[in-house]
């Protein structure tokens, strides 16, 4: 059982599923234990899979998710990415799309609408 809270992407990368691992995924600064919903995911476990000991917002929001999927993800949340990894990742590109979608241009707008009844 994960009893600290902050990780680093150091620690988030040695959860890659691989060797026995359990497998993580960081989407928008939080880290999620996805290991017993690989099986589970609609779309298939490798979908989650690309994305082990690695941040997946980015491919997590362009797909978009319905909000059942997003109550369901809160479900593995096991902490957070440390400050000082945050800022990393926002320079990687890796920032969070906001949640206003009327913010948004319109083809990322139109590509979210599309899928958001994935589960």
């Amino acid at each position: 059982m994960v009893t600290k809270t902050d990780f680093t992407l150091q620690e988030v990368a040695l959860r890659d599923g691989k060797n026995g691992n359990p497998t993580w995924i960081i989407i928008r600064d939080s880290v999620y234990d996805v290991t017993d919903y690989l099986n589970e995911h609609p779309g298939g476990g490798e979908l989650i899979s690309d994305f082990a000991g690695r941040n997946g917002t980015k491919d997590f929001d362009d797909f978009g998710h319905s909000s059942t999927a997003m109550d369901l993800l809160k479900k593995f949340k096991i902490g957070e990415l440390n400050e000082s990894d945050r800022a990393k990742a926002k320079k990687k590109g890796t920032e969070r799309v906001p949640d206003d979608e009327s913010i948004l241009p319109d083809k990322q707008r139109s590509k979210r609408r599309k899928f958001i009844f994935c589960g």
